[in-house]
């Protein structure tokens, strides 16, 4: 499993010693737990483009240090007593945690609270290819080794799992989630951290139940995702639309509203954004974890497709930067695995997760036990990883499938930037052409494209369409594309 290192800024000191500070960091952090083996020096020498004598001197200053231990035959791993660790590293339980100072606390206050549309379709539907589903191709998921692995764990813990059990989730998927979560995306999380939801749709949902009080302002992409308006709305939040450009979500548009305006929450997906792809630029992140510390907001970041990033490394959630306790992190399984699954997740403060779990067992009690074992296992065994690799692979391949159709069919009708992650292409609507008649043209054809204004806050037309390729292979998108082709209206002079 990659461990990527992020280096102390340039002109610290010798490059072996900013290495080591970098691991020594991690550590403190979280990220790197006891015991934990670390990458060898000819991959960690090759991750981080750097002679490997270069990580054998880091490697020999850590273990000088007590940080690392090297076991012959085996490898080298994260020492199992470590030295004197300041702090900000979090103590095993939740409650312990909560005592043991503020980077361990939200960084917002927990209002008084009591207990108190249609699903996408996929991606070919009766001889019709949708690239408006929003979902990954289920016939790619791997249905043979999770039947093998639900068979595995019920048989062993059947009576276990088939009764009732707390429900923050099953104890091995929140562990395995916490490795995934430290190792692939940077984040200082435990266990304890997690809450298991059914979708990340139930997530955002006991986010805004549990944490808004009605009549609370939250800020939202202007473009966006609207399912996770109508969660914000249903519980009573006022919801401010700010502008999204080719840099993600207008930070400084955001601090002159807080200026005049008590804003409570930000809602925005900042890896691969809702619909247009584009990703939070390092200035914004860094000024909108600046703004939420000192207004004590919440930061409810959605990171619905991470591991499908195609040039270049995926850029670290807010939530592995956030010394503020601020966000509050939502993940899913759906996109990687299959939305009929119903396994989301949400990462914050032990505190939060609580709360939420208390307010998930007044609504559902708990999520699908055998389920939740079964993908730990996926996880545990390298099985889900494997599978990552692959459909990033396939959605590499029928994104270029895409943006070779497109620009051959539709280079006068169509632009877009080739994303950089993601599972669709946002593509700007040329003037002159009537989008509604050319989508209901496409759709008597049996292709049926997203328009533009179904992502809009106020519904108005930006003139542009969302094209999804991941549920459709390079064939049917040849197929697809050459309909839309063919059913373009002409241009109105």
């Amino acid at each position: 499993m990659a461990w990527p290192v992020r280096l102390v800024p340039a002109g610290g000191g010798p490059l072996f010693q900013r290495i080591a500070r970098a691991v020594i960091d991690d550590i403190r952090r979280g990220r790197l737990v006891a015991d934990q083996r670390l990458p060898g020096s000819r991959a960690l020498a090759a991750e981080l483009g750097v002679h490997r004598n270069t990580v054998l001197a880091a490697l020999a200053e850590l273990e000088a240090q007590g940080w690392i231990v090297t076991r012959p035959a085996r490898g080298t791993f994260v020492a199992p007593t470590l030295p004197e660790v300041r702090p900000a590293v979090r103590p095993a339980s939740g409650r312990d945690r909560w005592a043991a100072g503020a980077g361990d606390r939200p960084g917002f206050a927990l209002p008084a609270w009591q207990p108190p549309g249609p699903p996408p379709a996929a991606g070919v539907a009766r001889g019709h290819l949708l690239l408006s589903a929003g979902v990954p191709d289920p016939r790619l998921f791997p249905v043979d080794a999770l039947a093998r692995a639900w068979r595995r764990v019920v048989r062993r813990d059947g009576r276990r799992l088939l009764t009732y059990e707390a429900p923050e989730g099953h104890p091995a998927l929140r562990a395995a989630l916490a490795a995934m979560l430290r190792a692939i995306r940077g984040m200082a999380v435990a266990a304890d951290d997690l809450l298991i939801t059914r979708g990340s749709q139930m997530a955002l949902d006991l986010v805004a139940r549990g944490l808004l009080a009605p009549g609370e302002r939250v800020a939202v992409e202007a473009l966006g995702y609207r399912p996770a308006w109508d969660a914000l709305r249903l519980a009573g939040a006022e919801l401010v639309p700010i502008a999204v450009d080719g840099g993600g979500l207008d930070v400084a548009a955001l601090a002159r509203v807080a200026a005049r305006r008590t804003v409570r929450a930000v809602y925005l997906t900042s890896h691969h954004q809702y619909p247009t792809t584009v990703t939070l630029g390092a200035s914004r992140r860094l000024a909108l974890l600046e703004l939420a510390r000192r207004h004590r907001w919440i930061v409810i970041e959605d990171d619905y497709d991470h591991e499908f990033h195609y040039e270049g490394r995926p850029v670290a959630p807010l939530a592995a930067a956030d010394d503020g306790g601020n966000v509050v992190y939502v993940g899913t399984l759906s996109k990687i695995l299959a939305p009929g699954l119903r396994l989301g997740f949400l990462a914050a403060a032990p505190p939060v997760v609580a709360r939420l779990a208390a307010l998930r067992a007044a609504m559902d009690r708990q999520g699908d036990r055998p389920m939740e074992a079964a993908v730990a296992e996926l996880i545990e065994d390298g099985e889900l990883e494997r599978h990552v690799r692959r459909m990033r692979t396939t959605y590499l391949a029928r994104r270029d499938a895409l943006v070779h159709h497109l620009r051959a069919r539709l280079a006068g009708e169509l632009t877009f930037d080739v994303p950089r992650g993601g599972i669709s292409v946002w593509a700007q609507v040329a003037p002159g052409l009537d989008v509604d008649a050319w989508l209901a043209a496409s759709a008597a054809h049996g292709v049926h494209v997203s328009p533009g204004r179904r992502y809009t806050f106020t519904g108005d037309d930006p003139r542009a369409l969302r094209l999804v390729f991941a549920p459709l292979t390079p064939a049917e998108l040849d197929r697809a594309t050459a309909v839309l082709a063919a059913t373009r209206p002409r241009r109105r002079r």
